[in-house]
């Protein structure tokens, strides 16, 4: 049982720090539920449970730095408590619900906030790296994935060393404002990661693009899916279109090529 518990804690852990970069696991509740199920022993109850938490997370994406409900979390601490609660399926599926929601959604205010910690680490490293230290900026590095996996870790750890009880007790004795300012601090996160997406792009060059996209969106509220598709559509038409184009200017290089080497003296 302590052999499962730390395992449990220390895929929580890896599998937020392997969604920031390696994303060989993921988050995605099927694949924790996959290792999950390894650990507990309960291959069936753990896949029926990520099953579950997968249909809520279709569709939910943290892009652009939002933050979302973290249904990888649920589905790992989901899966530890109801394992160890019983060994009814449905009673387990019920159970792993109950306490994987509340955790699930405790996960958006513990992402907001590992993100608000690592921009400390960011600015830090940057300043290292303007004066020269790049040992100290390598050293700051590794604070960012610790912050994010110690976001994951410590609600799994005090899950499976208290069980549900205590996310009710967190969840109730944190107060009103820090909550709504962690909200707040999630609901501009979007927006900072959208500016920063717009820096590396070649907007200047497709700015009438972007201008159709936000008009949609914005004025004539086409759904996101209704958005992505007329960006297909125009994506699809601007590479045809160049695809031809340099089709073209190939063909009228080569011959222009050819004509040049039929003039030559070598040809006599």
């Amino acid at each position: 049982m302590v052999i499962q518990a730390i395992l449990i804690i220390l895929l929580s852990m890896w599998m937020v720090i392997d969604q920031q970069g390696l994303v060989i696991l993921t988050w995605f509740p099927i694949m924790v539920a996959l290792v999950a199920g390894l650990i507990m022993g309960d291959m069936q109850t753990a896949m029926i449970i990520g099953g579950t938490f997968q249909l809520m997370a279709l569709g939910v994406a943290n892009i652009g730095g939002s933050s979302v409900p973290n249904w990888g979390l649920a589905t790992v601490v989901g899966i530890y408590v109801a394992c160890r609660t019983t060994h009814d399926v449905e009673q387990a599926k019920a159970v792993a619900l109950a306490v994987g929601v509340p955790v699930g959604m405790l996960g958006i205010q513990l992402d907001v906030l590992a993100k608000l910690l690592n921009s400390y680490v960011t600015h830090r490293a940057e300043k290292a790296a303007n004066n020269f230290k790049f040992k100290k900026m390598l050293r700051s590095f590794w604070i960012g994935p610790i912050i994010f996996s110690l976001s994951t870790g410590l609600p799994t750890a005090l899950c499976v060393i208290f069980g549900s009880t205590i996310v009710d007790i967190v969840l109730k004795s944190v107060p009103k404002w820090v909550t709504n300012g962690l909200s707040i601090a999630g609901s501009m996160l979007p927006v900072v990661g959208i500016a920063l997406l717009l820096q590396v792009m070649p907007v200047k060059k497709y700015m009438s693009m972007l201008m159709v996209g936000f008009v949609f969106a914005a004025y004539l509220h086409v759904p996101m899916l209704g958005v992505s598709i007329i960006g297909l559509a125009m994506a699809y038409y601007y590479f045809t279109v160049e695809m031809k184009k340099n089709t073209n200017n190939t063909a009228t290089k080569v011959a222009t090529e050819n004509s040049d080497f039929e003039g030559d003296d070598w040809d006599e």
